[in-house]
């Protein structure tokens, strides 16, 4: 798994001119699922997204988490996140995961963010996608497996 978290104050996704998602303060999170990935991956992703302290405190100190700021979430699937373009100049795309596990994973994510945020929105999965954010900042955080060893 993949996840690029860019802090916003602002972020929103449209698929065919409509407007599918949109969020005002918090994390707009691209989302890529790997071949390998488990709801247990998933588990672990969202527990270390959710507890991140990237925000600042009345100090100016990034010292509190999305739940301090309530915060919000907006959950794009991304599969790109696993180009691997180590031969030639044309991305290969092997590690992803399959598009119907990729889906049914990032949908149990979807269902468990909303566990622990109050406003989780989504792009649609497989879709061409417009997002377009306002990132503060810049902050942005990619967690991958070396986030984890």
């Amino acid at each position: 798994m993949k996840l690029v978290i860019q802090k916003v104050s602002s972020a929103s996704v449209e698929v065919e001119g409509n407007c599918v998602g949109k969020i005002k303060k918090g994390f707009l999170v691209l989302v890529g699922i790997g071949k390998e990935d488990t709801r247990e991956t998933v588990d672990q992703y969202i527990k270390k997204m959710v507890n991140l302290r990237i925000f600042a405190d009345e100090n100016g100190k990034i010292n509190l988490s999305l739940a301090d700021v309530n915060g919000e979430v907006l959950l794009v699937s991304q599969f790109t996140l696993y180009a691997n373009c180590k031969k030639g100049n044309r991305p290969s795309f092997f590690d992803a995961g399959e598009p119907d596990k990729a889906e049914a994973l990032y949908e149990y994510m979807v269902e468990k963010v909303k566990e622990s945020v109050p406003v989780v929105q989504t792009g649609t999965f497989g879709a061409m996608m417009k997002v377009s954010l306002t990132n503060e900042g810049p902050f942005t955080i990619m967690l991958d497996e070396n986030t984890f060893q």
